[in-house]
């Protein structure tokens, strides 16, 4: 596999100062990419939201976050080939 998620985890996250429910943060996303036989890290910090209809726990509000940035990686990983 060229791209593999190693790592993923929230790195902030904090309530949107105007709209009511949505919680901005930043995650932090480690994929490893073979090359030749060669294994590189690529970190990235991914910015990212999520939108409640009422309030949720933390850890609702992490995995909220961390699936939106697996979306993204997922989109980033397709365009790469």
């Amino acid at each position: 596999m060229p791209h593999e998620l190693i790592d993923i985890a929230v790195t902030e996250k904090h309530d949107h100062p105007h709209l009511k429910g949505r919680v901005t943060g930043k995650v932090r996303v480690v994929l490893r990419e073979s090359i030749d036989g060669h294994d590189a890290n690529h970190e990235l910090f991914i910015p990212v939201w999520a939108q409640f209809a009422e309030p949720k726990s933390e850890g609702d509000v992490d995995m909220a976050l961390m699936l939106k940035a697996a979306s993204i990686v997922a989109r980033l990983k397709a365009s790469l080939g």
